[in-house]
């Protein structure tokens, strides 16, 4: 594994019309281009995780796994705003000298990929051979696949859309109430809004998580030791377990800046329609789903599906709503073996497992 800088010390311009003097992108690669290029996997990440997709995504990704390095040259790019090594607000901006903060602009998912590409003309690589993310990183390959489609021979979106809907949005905005509400989020300090932080951070999971899971992990009897006095049921116990893990590994200003560039997400911006953006698409195409997501619902991905020149559709059932792309890597893996290895296996246009 190997995690390294990529740096373009030119203008870059992004789409509100602000221009950077100058931008960087923290990448892990993991195994080796072969000789004709064509092993290329690049997994794009969600929204708070970071470069190396064999931490977040062990279940795929790994020595032993479907995504094995010893097969394939594995490329993550850690997303612009994210505090894991790319630009971001707690970069220096060179106009000061002093951390961007709130300084620090929107990157559109678009402005992400246009920055991808420049990444990818660097390592002299022309075509990906296939390419997957789930959710943010989903909306980052539908966006990409779509401006340059030659780009790539398969591709997997999964648990994502082609636009964030309305409901999408205000999960994004009632976050950021949350982190508006703690009157520390300006400080600048490194404490600053971690408690606004770590309730966005529970009403994200609302998001992320299902009815039935909640039943599943979180059961009213279950046995646990609670992090404050006061915490009586085990589902309230984890929402400030996790709203505190978070705190711990991550930023305020990040967090804040990375909900607005999910909302920016519409591939139909500079096209006629949503239907004629997806039409552009000209990578075969396997797209993923879960049944029980309320966050990017099933009927999402049909959509993608149906607009999506010969594309399948994976519906997988699942207690854990829309993390259940990161959890039900099994049923993943057994459609992407026929995928990639026996593109004509899949012959059926919607798969339910």
């Amino acid at each position: 594994m190997s995690t390294q800088t990529f740096n373009y010390n030119h203008p870059f311009t992004l789409e509100s019309g602000v221009e950077l003097p100058k931008f960087h992108l923290a990448y892990t690669t993991l195994g080796k281009m072969n000789a004709k290029k064509d092993n290329v996997v690049w997994i794009f990440h969600a929204l708070t995780a970071n470069s190396n997709p064999a931490e977040w995504w062990p279940g795929l990704v790994g020595e032993g796994r479907f995504f094995d390095p010893a097969q394939y040259f594995i490329i993550c790019v850690n997303k612009p705003a994210s505090p894991y090594g790319s630009i971001s607000p707690l970069s220096i901006n060179p106009a000061t000298n002093l951390p961007y903060g709130t300084d620090f602009p929107v990157f559109t998912i678009r402005d992400m990929t246009r920055a991808y590409q420049l990444l990818l003309d660097s390592l002299g690589i022309e075509r990906v051979f296939v390419a997957l993310g789930g959710s943010t990183g989903g909306m980052q390959l539908l966006q990409w696949a779509i401006d340059e489609p030659e780009r790539f021979h398969r591709i997997v979106p999964i648990a994502t859309s082609a636009v964030l809907s309305p409901w999408g949005v205000a999960f994004n905005a009632s976050q950021r109430m949350a982190i508006e509400a703690d009157g520390t989020w300006l400080d600048g300090t490194p404490e600053a809004g971690q408690k606004g932080l770590a309730a966005a951070r529970s009403i994200a999971l609302l998001s992320y998580r299902h009815y039935n899971g909640y039943a599943i992990t979180q059961p009213r009897d279950k046995n646990f030791v609670a992090m404050q006095e006061s915490v009586t049921y085990a589902a309230d116990n984890y929402q400030r377990y996790q709203g505190l893990k978070l705190v711990n590994r991550f930023n305020v200003l990040c967090y804040y800046r990375l909900t607005q560039a999910m909302d920016s997400h519409d591939v139909s911006r500079y096209y006629p329609s949503l239907e004629a953006a997806l039409k552009r698409i000209t990578a075969k195409t396997l797209v993923i789903g879960i049944e029980s997501d309320v966050l990017y619902p099933i009927e999402e991905q049909v959509f993608l599906q149906q607009q999506i020149q010969g594309a399948s559709l994976l519906s997988i059932a699942s207690e854990f709503g829309h993390d259940g792309f990161l959890l039900e890597y099994e049923k993943i893996e057994n459609a992407l073996r026929q995928f990639i290895n026996e593109p004509s296996s899949l012959h059926l246009k919607i798969v339910h497992q």
